[in-house]
């Protein structure tokens, strides 16, 4: 068995959850797949699973595939340290295992609504 398919088989349930905890935080959220991972949109995308390497979970939090001239200054609580920002406009949640992921689901979601709310 090659290391993907160890990771998937060690990691689907986290994925799982986090992906209905994404699509439980907004009704309006439609879910895509996009740059061959799961992807999340309202009016454009906004979040995107990290799969590969396989190593952990990692959500993409973002405002879109296109870099914007004048990019939001988004600004999110992080009490369990698990974002790392890229840019003002762009941050990765990397989850290292589905206890993790049982354990900080309600600050996910939470994350990601404060995210929604700050693209209007």
């Amino acid at each position: 068995m090659n290391l993907w398919k160890i990771w998937i088989t060690l990691l689907k349930d986290g994925v799982e959850l986090l992906r209905n905890v994404i699509k439980n935080s907004n009704k309006n959220i439609v879910e895509e797949i996009k740059w061959n991972s799961p992807s999340y949109k309202i009016d454009f995308h906004f979040a995107t699973f990290k799969l590969y390497p396989p190593k952990n979970i990692q959500l993409v939090l973002h405002t879109d595939a296109k870099v914007k001239e004048k990019p939001k200054n988004i600004q999110l609580d992080d009490p369990h340290k698990i974002i790392k920002w890229a840019a003002p406009d762009r941050c990765v949640i990397t989850i290292k295992s589905n206890e993790e992921a049982i354990k900080l689901k309600n600050q996910i979601s939470e994350i990601v609504k404060n995210w929604i709310e700050q693209l209007d």
